[in-house]
């Protein structure tokens, strides 16, 4: 027989992950463009994210797509900088996501100074814990796009999934995708006239496991300490 307090948990949970209309709650995601071009430009970076989210609308996904170099996004460690800081804004649509998709280019083997801006701010997730000890984005998935014309693409994975995992994001398998062309080349991922399978492949893997995984922490939150 189910004790009173299991009874109540099962309708609190129906009742947060359904909607008005019986049915479960969609997931949503959020992709992080961390290209140095503003939005008038052409970008790789925007390519390879829209083929992720593409794969994401499969499992009825919703998604937006934001191109971070035409925020202002203060440099500094706390949420607000204070006045003509856009992160704040920023933040709530961030932590409003169920998945985030963080694209950076590769510049000197690293990702880009934007990425890295980003990063910092969200490193004051360490000091916003609620009762549990849960920081903002538990619960939350990441998933890592890179693109460039140089070596680096595994170092930018290890370098931002190591921090959003250590301000509370839940990284899939395979949630790392990437395409890196010839050294110092001149074509890039924008301009390849017909699309790279093993990037298209990567990408498939990571919307997939990514959905999987946001589906079942939406359903079964961490409890926290």
């Amino acid at each position: 027989m189910f004790s009173l307090y299991l009874i109540k948990r099962l309708l609190a949970l129906i009742r947060r992950y359904t909607n008005k209309a019986g049915g479960y709650m969609p997931l949503t995601a959020l992709a992080l463009n961390c290209s140095l071009k503003g939005s008038a430009e052409k970008s790789s970076t925007d390519k390879i994210l829209n083929e992720v989210l593409q794969e994401l609308a499969k499992y009825d996904v919703t998604s937006e797509v934001i191109r971070v170099v035409d925020y202002n996004i203060k440099p500094g460690v706390k949420s607000d900088e204070g006045e003509g800081d856009d992160w704040p804004h920023l933040r709530a649509k961030v932590l409003a996501a169920d998945i985030l998709i963080f694209g950076s280019p590769i510049w000197l083997g690293q990702p880009s100074s934007v990425a890295k801006r980003i990063l910092e701010r969200m490193d004051a997730f360490l000091g916003e814990t609620d009762d549990k000890q849960r920081m903002p984005p538990y619960g939350k998935v990441a998933v890592v796009a890179i693109v460039g014309n140089e070596d680096g693409a595994h170092h930018c994975h290890a370098e931002i999934f190591q921090a959003l995992n250590d301000v509370g994001y839940t990284i899939a398998p395979g949630a790392g995708t990437y395409w890196v062309g010839q050294a110092m080349a001149s074509t890039d991922y924008k301009y390849l006239k017909s699309p790279y399978d093993k990037t298209l492949q990567t990408n498939r893997t990571s919307a997939a496991n990514a959905m999987h995984l946001a589906k079942l922490l939406k359903a079964n939150p961490y409890e926290g300490l």
